[in-house]
């Protein structure tokens, strides 16, 4: 099953609603680059929802990622392709994650999108590590969620030192 067909995992993601919230309500089905357009659904969200404080964010994203461990791992056991690259709830939880350090303004949006998506691909140390060594959803989310602990980390200083933009 692990050259399951692209219309086949269409049907599948649409008909199973483990897979419509793996795939981020069918945005890593789009065409390109799957996570960042999870990314992008992350942001679409944090830009309709009713703003929030920061700590308020970073609460809701626990249980996100808590239920993001099962979703993903049984999304990538049903298709039978550990992390597929469709699966994007980790993307989704990760930037949310980002976006509770930032200033809801477009120029910070934007960094913490550009900065979770570098560290995302480019997985620096421990984050290449721990995905190539944990299986299962907590290696499906972990390795998002380290990403983002990097781009938060780069955003608290850049506001700290560069309030005015």
């Amino acid at each position: 099953m692990n050259d399951i067909s692209r219309d086949e995992l269409v049907k599948k993601v649409a008909r199973d609603p483990v897979h419509w919230l793996a795939f981020g309500f069918g945005s890593g089905l789009l065409p390109g680059a799957p996570g960042t357009w999870g990314s992008l659904v992350a942001v679409l969200l944090f830009l309709v929802i009713p703003p929030l404080p920061p700590l308020a964010l970073l609460l809701i994203c626990v249980p996100l990622f808590v239920v993001g461990i099962w979703i993903c791992g049984e999304s990538a056991k049903r298709i039978g392709v550990h992390d597929h690259g469709g699966i994007v709830w980790d993307e989704i939880v990760g930037m949310l994650l980002v976006l509770a350090f930032v200033l809801p303004e477009p120029l910070w949006i934007a960094a913490a999108f550009g900065l979770f998506r570098l560290f995302d691909i480019w997985k620096p140390w421990p984050i290449r590590q721990l995905d190539h060594s944990l299986s299962g959803g907590l290696g499906i989310m972990l390795d998002d969620a380290l990403a983002a602990g990097y781009a938060a980390l780069i955003l608290i200083v850049l506001q700290r030192f560069m309030p005015g933009i």
